[in-house]
Parts: C-alpha cells; structure tokens; sequence
C-alpha cells in the first residue's frame, strides 16, 4: 500500500505564499484609499453654474460695480431700452409679464429664505438680459441656455454688462389656461398671473438642478424675465449673479 500523500507544503513555498498574501492585500488597501478619494470628491464652489452641472469660472474683463439704473433693459445689441413686457388675455382677465417676472422673484426669495439664505437683490440689467433670451427663445422657437448663436448665459451678460463674476441661469416654458402635466405627474392649470409665477418656481424646485441654482448660497442678485406669446406659452428665464 502507497503511502497517502502529503498535504504539508515546504516551508520556502509557505513564506513565499505568505509574501505574496501581504502584498496583495497592501495593494487592496492603497486602492481603497484612492477609491474613497475619488468618491468623497466633490466640485469646487467657485464656479459658474448651470443646469448641466459645473464649469470653470469665466469672468468678464472689465470687473465694475453694478449698474445706478435697475430697471434697464437691452435690446439685441445690448443697447439700453424701456420695455413694456407683454400681455396674454387669460380667461381670469388679463397677465402681464411684469406682474409675473415680480411675483416669481417674490416665491424664489420665499424659498431660499425657508433654507436660511438671503434673498436675491432685484438687478434690471440681469432682468433685462433675461427677458430677451425669453423673447429670444419664443421668436426663434428653441428652448436651450445656449441660442442659434452660440452664446450661453454668461455670453449673453458680458456683452452688456461685467460686474457679475458667477452666472447663473434657470429657463421653463409653460402653458397659460391649458392643463399641464408636471414631473410630478400632476395636472395643474395657470389661469392667473399668481398661479403661473407659482406653477414655474415649483417646477424649478422639483428639479434637482434647477433646485440648487435657487438654493446656491453664493448669488447676491438676480432677475426673471418673462415673455407670453398670443397662443398662451409662457417663456421664463431666471438669471443669478455673484459679485464675489
């Protein structure tokens, strides 16, 4: 009868098994720690922000104060005009832009102060380059931060003015008098200036992106321009400044 085999290995092999155990398992620490780097990670606040997440600052050169005049408005070559906003005929009666533009930096400023932030200092200029991507978008018949020009917010900011050195931008569009359908999957129906101002802030702030552009602490101004066409859809831009 063979004897049975051997199950013990010499002690060269097992030292040399044993080196190899400790190196792997160093490595798969050294790994873990990177891997956790890489994950608590997280963007760099001095940014410029938009919907689509964060982009490195760009700053307009001539850095000045904000303008003496709030309630400039600018045309498409950035000359300074006044502006009588527009007006759709609901069922309820008559909403003006204006009224809406005010009424939505109202309900923006209500829910940054139930988050313990400062409320928003009405800027015309800023309100008034928003008001033209509004038009802009309605004329044109896109709906995108960046127009057929290829110009983004800030683009469109640094040809009128350059006292902003972080720009912000939320954009919606929605139907006045139709029922709409939310995220939410709720149908709701805007038939007043009021329940329109309301009706986008929601919206804002049942997007995760368009939320924290609204909570970001760091604006210290802002506008909303709004634009109602003859058929009853209503263009909103919200555009957020940072002096700092």
């Amino acid at each position: 009868m063979s004897p049975p085999p051997r199950t013990d290995r010499p002690d060269g092999e097992r030292g040399l098994l044993a080196s190899l155990l400790r190196t792997l398992l160093a490595t798969a620490l050294v790994l873990s720690i990177v891997l956790a780097g890489v994950l608590l990670a997280t963007p760099a606040l001095d940014v410029t922000w938009t919907p689509d997440g964060f982009e490195e600052p760009r700053l307009p050169v001539d850095l000045g104060g904000p303008p003496a005049d709030e309630n400039a408005s600018v045309d498409d070559d950035g000359a300074a005009v006044d502006s009588d906003g527009s007006t759709y005929e609901a069922e309820s009666g008559p909403i003006r832009s204006e009224t809406v533009e005010r009424l939505v930096e109202a309900e923006v400023d209500d829910r940054r102060a139930e988050h313990g932030l400062d409320p928003l200092e009405h800027d015309g200029t800023v309100a008034a380059v928003s008001r033209a991507h509004s038009v802009d978008m309605a004329e044109r018949e896109y709906f995108s931060h960046t127009n057929p020009d290829g110009e983004d917010p800030m683009d469109r900011f640094a040809a009128v003015a350059s006292y902003c050195r972080a720009y912000g931008e939320n954009i919606a569009m929605t139907w006045i008098d139709r029922d709409v359908r939310g995220d939410d999957g709720e149908i709701s129906n805007h038939g007043t200036a009021e329940e329109l101002a309301a009706g986008l802030v929601d919206g804002w702030m049942d997007s995760p992106p368009h939320r924290e552009a609204i909570l970001t602490e760091r604006w210290d101004r802002g506008g909303v321009g709004v634009y109602l066409t003859d058929d009853g859809r209503a263009f909103a831009t919200h555009n957020f400044c940072g002096l700092w």
